[in-house]
């Protein structure tokens, strides 16, 4: 698998997402655990944040201490279901900022069409990462990443809790420089481009909307 393919294997995440499948899971419970989820793929997924040695003071002595360094983290959402993500990445790093890509799918071709796109400032310095709870053709995030690098951004990774394999090579072949971070790698796309066995439309879930 490519290099920068990395599916999570850590059994709190694999539980959790296979509650999110399931179709007694409520709206509540459903939005609790993308976020848990989120926060646990983002603990991995931020292990390469640069750090930078400050000088602190403790109730004992000062000392250098490592903290976050240079531009903060930009988290930045494939509307809706991928407003879902953040509150875990936010978690993590309350002071990153956050940015929005509105993007809708045609149900014919099933190809993505911007209708917002709002980047926090210097987004060329910053460390970005793009979240979405479900990677199915892979046009969605393929589309957001192009819209991010043509503002400037660079350092990008991509979060998704569940993935299809034909989404998942469709966005490492656009994208080879992106880390790509996926909860778990499901069996294939049905005729819909629906994940399967997946668990549905995430964002339908996620807002109790139909």
């Amino acid at each position: 698998m490519n290099q920068n393919i990395f599916v999570m294997d850590h059994p709190l995440i694999q539980h959790k997402i296979s509650i999110l499948r399931k179709t007694t899971t409520g709206t509540n419970e459903f939005r609790k655990l993308v976020d848990e989820i989120a926060m646990l793929m983002g603990y991995e997924a931020l292990r390469d944040l640069q750090v930078e040695n400050v000088e602190i003071t403790t109730p004992i002595e000062t000392c250098q201490s490592p903290m976050l360094s240079g531009k903060k983290l930009a988290v930045v959402p494939i509307l809706r279901a991928g407003l879902g993500m953040v509150g875990g990445i936010l978690s993590l790093v309350p002071s990153a900022k956050v940015g929005h890509i509105g993007l809708y799918r045609d149900e014919v071709t099933h190809e993505p069409h911007e209708y917002y796109c709002k980047l926090p400032e210097s987004i060329d310095e910053r460390e970005i990462v793009v979240v979405d709870p479900m990677l199915a053709t892979g046009g969605s995030a393929v589309s957001a990443i192009d819209f991010i690098k043509q503002r400037g951004g660079k350092n990008i990774k991509f979060m998704c809790i569940i993935a299809a394999p034909e989404g998942l090579k469709r966005l490492a072949d656009a994208h080879p420089d992106i880390q790509i971070y996926c909860g778990h790698l499901d069996r294939c796309l049905n005729e819909n481009a629906y994940i399967c066995p997946g668990l549905g439309d995430a964002g339908d879930r996620i807002f109790g909307t139909k």
